[in-house]
């Protein structure tokens, strides 16, 4: 492992950020550390770059214990959240500042700020100052400054949280694109599902400073180990006892479940097609358009799950309709579990 984490603690006065952390990532991977707030997914960032210091256990950098070694010399690009650039310098100086560090000659600082310049896709705008270039071109450059001294390691905090929702889109493809171009190995804090989703290849999950599952970020969506991450994925409704639902009758009464909206199949009822023993009746109770399709809440038997309704499908708030729920996952104290129709295995199901 290139980055290795073993036994990591770390308190911060009653309060434990890291309790026993313990993973491992691969060289040129981009790996996503996904939580909530308070989860410790920041401390666990800040204690790889050497800005705060585990309590207890080692963590390792190719092979090497950094523990000891300060900050400056561990070899890792940073960027930060708020791009913490200098306001009163170039584009060109912001990039040019670790190499200055470096003490690298003049020729050589030149062709490597203008290389990443290039890289970054900034081309002519060298001689600007932050204030006058956009949110996502100053990330860009705060990008370009910490690869400049060729780290062996990028680290990026909320790097998309400063900037507006469509310009953050555009730049979680540039990102990906760009670290891949580069080779380094890189970890981001986010606490955005599709961000992590989308730019990661493996996705780490934090929960009360413990790690709740390690994995692609499909092996994560599809099956979740732990009751946090199957609530925690997807825009999830939590029962509290589905026992009652058609097809799910031999699950043990007050056992809690997660339903998401793609396991669930709504229509009118007079366009059900399939499946019809297994459907349950629902009313819908709010519809909200959500661009290319719509997201609908509907009640059934009482529990009022969310599902999505195509834009072709005529449907009204009242509307009684027909609610086909494939699968749930089920979950107890510590495992949870996909658990599938039993109506749906059925043979004698009426199927048109």
């Amino acid at each position: 492992m290139y980055v290795e984490l073993k036994n990591i603690n770390k308190h911060f006065g009653s309060f434990k950020a890291s309790d026993n952390v313990s993973f491992g990532i691969e060289q040129g991977k981009l790996i996503g550390l996904l939580g909530p707030s308070g989860s410790g997914k920041t401390t666990i960032l800040r204690m790889i770059a050497g800005l705060e210091s585990p309590d207890s256990g080692d963590i390792f950098i190719d092979g090497v214990r950094v523990n000891d070694i300060p900050a400056g010399k561990r070899g890792i690009g940073f960027v930060f959240q708020n791009y913490a650039l200098f306001r009163y310098m170039t584009v060109f100086d912001n990039i040019a500042f670790g190499l200055e560090v470096q003490k690298k000659t003049k020729k050589e600082i030149k062709e490597r700020v203008l290389e990443l310049i290039k890289l970054i896709g900034l081309e002519g705008m060298e001689k600007r100052y932050p204030s006058q270039l956009s949110g996502g071109q100053r990330q860009r450059v705060a990008f370009a400054r910490a690869l400049a001294p060729n780290p062996q390691l990028l680290l990026l905090d909320e790097p998309f949280a400063a900037i507006d929702a469509k310009v953050r889109q555009e730049l979680r493809s540039w990102l990906k694109e760009m670290i891949y171009k580069v080779g380094v190995t890189s970890i981001f804090v986010t606490h955005d599902q599709d961000e992590a989703i989308e730019v990661a290849d493996e996705i780490i999950i934090t929960n009360n400073g413990t790690i709740e599952q390690k994995g692609s970020p499909l092996d994560i969506y599809k099956n979740p180990e732990t009751p946090f991450v199957a609530q925690f994925i997807g825009q999830s409704t939590v029962l509290e006892d589905c026992s009652k639902l058609k097809g799910f009758e031999s699950v043990k009464i007050g056992e809690k479940a997660v339903i998401r909206p793609e396991f669930i199949n709504i229509s009118r009822k007079d366009k059900t097609k399939q499946y019809i023993s297994a459907a349950e009746e629902g009313i819908i109770e709010q519809i909200s358009y959500r661009g290319s399709y719509l997201q609908l809440k509907v009640n059934v038997k009482g529990i009022i799950l969310t599902a999505t309704g195509s834009l072709e499908d005529v449907m009204e708030v009242g509307d009684i309709v027909s609610v086909l729920i494939y699968r749930l996952y089920i979950f107890d104290e510590n495992n949870a579990y996909l658990l599938e129709n039993e109506e749906m295995k059925d043979n004698n199901s009426v199927f048109i």
